[in-house]
């Protein structure tokens, strides 16, 4: 056994203490708790689970033992789960009782969520980015102002999931097959759909977790796509909100400016209801102030079955391209005549920015920010590392455990950058906010009075949002055969198979729209499927 897969086994163990009874679970319909245990727990939404704590079927403590036996059984395969919260059933217990006395704190009371390990969390539980140089570091005084939204508002606190370290901001893989999900403190994460492929990031773990029904709902972070494709390669729901819609306060970052929290679902819905309890203004967030005015009280509200109605959407394909462009054009052609056939008009638009020409700009913007941030957030910690040159020289010290699979390429460029008054910055920073926003996601909707655009799942559209610090949500459509091919120098890629999504976004505050937008979509093509655990993708005969 590796010294990773000890240290997690630890962890779990640690968190898991005191919680005896789980050694007392049977049989659940017939299958046995190694091959599911709670089978039940499947693809349930929070209102369900609320239907049934209602009933007195269900209390939070046994279902949170539930979804701990959950995760004992099957994150062996998955390695999505990094610790064990050991106050859960505690927490549980003081939600049973004010259940009883008639207390109800909404529609997250009771319930258990996963929250990704760059979020603070002021208990027994680490806060790491998956590094083993925070493993030590004293806890967070303070939970992040995420973390303190969704206690008060009664969520489960079950654990932290595990990410592409450092949320994918620190180097490039090493050898010749690119991935996510690692972290020198987890290991690999794998895919639940097929356990030898890359399951996206940095939310990798949040993703998985979620997929594979080890928790209710997962808070995952994204800085450009770290929800929305960890959430679309494992058949999620994911909303990456407006850039101050949520705060930031207490999550370990990368970009002032782009950096946000958000849901991670297996539906709308359960999505919607997660980024209500999670949104608000932060008096030590100043990008939130005016979240209050701007979120909605209850986003549910606008889960409305005929919500595509007389939409105006801007259908965005043009990203869409290579060898394979005309099959993957067929295989999202049904899903957008579905948005027609439900009332919405479809436009073809087209960005006229070339994004091509903006890269350097774009990553710029990022290796600034993440010194400046990483610095300040470092200072508050009390870590013996409390510089971002500390935490290079301590992975070139640690180089057996930290740079095996990914290097610190980004950390080095970060660290060579000046500070955020310098003109480079300040002019690479007015480009990409320019090229996102006004001449980007703006004049689309401007020049044909759209209320939104709508695309498949796709990195070209969710780095456009992400720059702008725009919202971006995804919704499933199922699993998608992926035809052999070439790569750009001729290389066989071979055939293969992937999740899918239909993304839908817009200008900042608009995640009513979006989400009534997504649910009415979600009602008519159901396109979530549910993990199998295959251990990899067989060719078709």
């Amino acid at each position: 056994m590796s010294k990773i897969d000890q240290s997690r086994r630890e962890f779990l163990k640690t968190g898991a203490a005191g919680l005896a009874t789980l050694a007392l679970f049977g049989n659940v319909k017939g299958k046995t708790v190694d091959a599911d245990p709670y089978p039940e727990l499947v693809e349930v939404t929070i209102p369900q689970l609320q239907a049934k704590m209602k009933s007195g079927e269900l209390t939070a403590r046994r279902l949170t033992e539930m979804y701990l036996e959950r995760i004992k059984v099957i994150d062996v395969k998955t390695l999505s789960v990094l610790e064990i919260n050991p106050d859960a059933l505690a927490i549980a217990d003081g939600l049973d009782k004010e259940r009883k006395k008639g207390k109800i704190r909404g529609p997250l009371h009771g319930i258990p969520v996963l929250i990704k390990d760059n979020i603070d969390t002021a208990d027994k539980m680490h806060t790491t980015a998956g590094s083993l140089a925070l493993l030590d570091a004293p806890t967070p005084k303070h939970d992040a102002f995420v973390v303190e939204k969704l206690r008060k508002a009664g969520a489960v606190i079950l654990g932290k999931t595990n990410l592409s370290e450092w949320a994918n901001f620190r180097g490039n893989p090493r050898g010749n097959r690119g991935t996510s999900g690692w972290s020198g403190r987890g290991g690999q994460t794998n895919s639940p759909y097929f356990l030898d492929q890359n399951p996206c990031g940095s939310s990798s773990g949040s993703g998985v977790s979620i997929s594979a029904n080890l928790a209710a709902a997962a808070v995952g972070t994204e800085t450009n796509g770290s929800i929305i494709c960890p959430a679309n390669t494992n058949g999620l729901v994911g909303i990456k909100p407006t850039v101050g819609l949520i705060s930031r306060s207490g999550i370990i970052p990368i970009s002032h400016t782009q950096d946000t929290a958000g849901p991670m679902t297996r539906t709308v819905t359960d999505a919607a209801i997660m980024l209500g309890a999670m949104a608000g203004k932060d008096k030590h967030d100043s990008v939130t102030s005016e979240a209050d005015k701007k979120a909605a009280k209850d986003f549910t509200q606008f889960l409305d079955p005929s919500g595509l109605k007389g939409a105006r959407l801007g259908l965005v394909l043009q990203f869409i391209q290579g060898r394979t462009a005309d099959q993957t054009k067929e295989y999202y052609k049904p899903f957008i005549d579905k948005l027609i056939a439900a009332g919405a008009t479809l436009i073809d638009v087209t960005f006229a920015v070339d994004y091509s020409k903006v890269q350097t700009e774009r990553l710029d913007v990022l290796l600034y920010e993440f010194k400046a941030d990483l610095n300040k957030y470092l200072a508050t910690r009390g870590s013996k590392y409390k510089t971002l040159a500390d935490l290079i020289k301590f992975n070139d010290d640690n180089k057996d455990r930290e740079l095996q699979i990914f290097g610190q390429e980004l950390f080095i460029q970060s660290q060579a950058k000046g500070d955020l008054t310098e003109k480079a910055y300040l002019d690479a920073l007015a480009t990409v906010k320019r090229v996102a926003r006004e001449d980007g996601i703006d004049a689309v909707i401007a020049k044909d009075k759209l209320d939104a655009l709508v695309a498949p799942t796709g990195g070209s559209t969710w780095a456009i949002a992400a720059t702008a610090g725009y919202p971006y949500i995804t919704v499933p459509l199922g699993l998608r055969d992926i035809p052999a091919s070439t790569n750009a120098t001729g290389a066989p890629i071979p055939e293969s198979i992937q999740a899918t999504g239909m993304a839908f976004f817009g200008q900042p505050w608009s995640e009513p729209s979006l989400i009534k937008y997504a649910y009415a979509f979600e009602q008519m093509t159901k396109g979530r499927v549910t993990p199998q655990f295959l251990p990899t993708y067989t060719k078709k005969k």
